[in-house]
């Protein structure tokens, strides 16, 4: 049938323009506009066969076969099949499984099943040379295409390059036109390029609930004042002279409380309950509970601490302000539109969530707690971030410096359309 057909190896087709662009193979060095890059591959291969095209196949690797963002975005352009093959992890990387096996198989069916007349194919793999000359043999013309190689040699096979009926190179201009240099500076900021991002990794620990610091004794400290000197735990103490010249303080230094210690704040706690409950302005000073240690015997009750509640973490969730006919129009944008960039994807939740929760005079009160985010908000975000494929390649957990991007990103946002946010967010 006087029809084309496009097999594009997602791997070598992305792996290529990244060692051009930025001189190395990582494909998450550059962003593709797969929009433009499919209409570009279907001008040029009509233009090349003088053939209308029937089909795009695009043969890429997912954990687990899952569609990843880039996937789902392609998946639902015009004249496009997505077929995924395995990605495993061995030997310290990730190899891509039956990648090659169902381009081997979807070109020998088009050609036994004539289902077009020319076949182009954009890979460099040599596995492929047994379905090319099959293709061949069913009277199937095979163009070939190369992207311009970094050091300007060949990144094709040989075989292949010599098996092909056409050959052609796509050179810079024609993968610029698609593909451009990722910009990392919002997610792998450089020093003092983004203090949002450094005042939450900067920002300190959230005490437990209970948790009463208070002065400890100068011997607890190593290098500390003379004993009769109480320092207040979190306090810097003076380091000692060495080699006759007074050392810098140590900022922030951490005192573990002893058991004997929890214990006494704990019997004052029990005591300040006893107390409110029976409504004694003046009681009898109760004496500590005795410590058990695990060789012991018995049951010791526990006091259930509370955890801190602020007024964020009454404000509605995501979920529950959007209506059935935005979540599809949500669905559709992030298929479509939202690259899967870790501080793309927390401005786009806040934008959201700013957005249909109305009034933004009631985001306020988040401003008192930045930078942490309220507990069930950000869960949510997470979730979200979850579905671009930020767990993928990561044993299914958020890496440590996306987490801090997606929540730089729901700040940032926030700070733009909440009253007060610019003097809090400092970009």
């Amino acid at each position: 049938m006087d029809r084309c057909v496009v097999l594009v190896d997602a791997g070598y087709l992305l792996g290529a323009a990244a060692s051009l662009l930025a001189g190395d193979s990582s494909r998450s060095k550059v962003t593709v506009d797969h929009t433009a890059l499919i209409a570009a591959l279907r001008e040029r291969a009509e233009a090349e066969t003088g053939l209308p095209l029937l089909r795009i196949y695009w043969f890429d690797a997912a954990p687990e076969r899952r569609p990843m963002p880039e996937h789902r975005r392609l998946r639902v352009l015009p004249r496009v099949t997505v077929r995924l093959g395995a990605l495993t992890r061995a030997e310290g990387r990730w190899v891509q499984k039956g990648v090659d096996a169902a381009m081997h198989a979807e070109l020998s069916e088009l050609a036994r099943n004539r289902a077009c007349s020319d076949v182009v194919l954009i890979t460099g793999d040599g596995d492929l040379l047994p379905g090319m000359m099959s293709a061949k043999e069913h009277g199937v013309v095979v163009h070939l295409w190369a992207l311009q190689a970094a050091d300007g040699d060949f990144n094709q096979s040989e075989d292949l390059v010599g098996e092909a009926d056409e050959r052609r190179v796509l050179d810079r201009e024609w993968i610029e036109g698609s593909f451009s240099l990722r910009d990392t500076s919002s997610v792998f900021p450089g020093p003092g390029a983004r203090h949002d991002i450094a005042k939450i990794l900067s920002a300190p620990p959230v005490a437990p609930p209970g948790a009463l610091p208070g002065p400890l004794p100068a011997a607890q400290v190593p290098g500390g004042p003379v004993a009769d000197e109480p320092v207040a735990a979190g306090a810097a103490a003076p380091a000692p002279a060495v080699n006759g010249g007074p050392q810098p303080a140590v900022a922030g230094l951490k005192v573990v409380p002893t058991p004997k210690d929890l214990a006494g704040r704990s019997a004052d706690r029990q005591a300040a309950v006893a107390q409110q409950q029976n409504g004694q302005q003046h009681g009898q000073q109760q004496t500590g509970p005795v410590l058990r240690w695990s060789s012991d015997r018995g049951w010791i009750d526990r006091p259930v601490a509370e955890p801190a509640v602020t007024a964020g973490d009454g404000l509605p969730t995501l979920a529950q302000l959007t209506t059935a006919e935005q979540r599809w129009a949500d669905r559709e944008e992030d298929i479509t539109s939202i690259g899967g960039d870790a501080h793309e994807v927390g401005q786009v939740f806040a934008r959201r969530w700013t957005g249909r929760i109305g009034d933004a005079e009631r985001l306020t009160v988040l401003w008192p707690g930045y930078p942490r985010i309220p507990h069930r908000v950000d869960g949510e975000l997470l979730r979200y971030a979850a579905r671009f494929g930020l767990l993928a390649h990561k044993d299914d957990q958020i890496d440590e410096h996306d987490r801090y991007a997606i929540r730089a990103g729901f700040w940032k946002e926030l700070a733009a359309r909440v009253p007060g946010g610019d003097l809090v967010v400092d970009d």
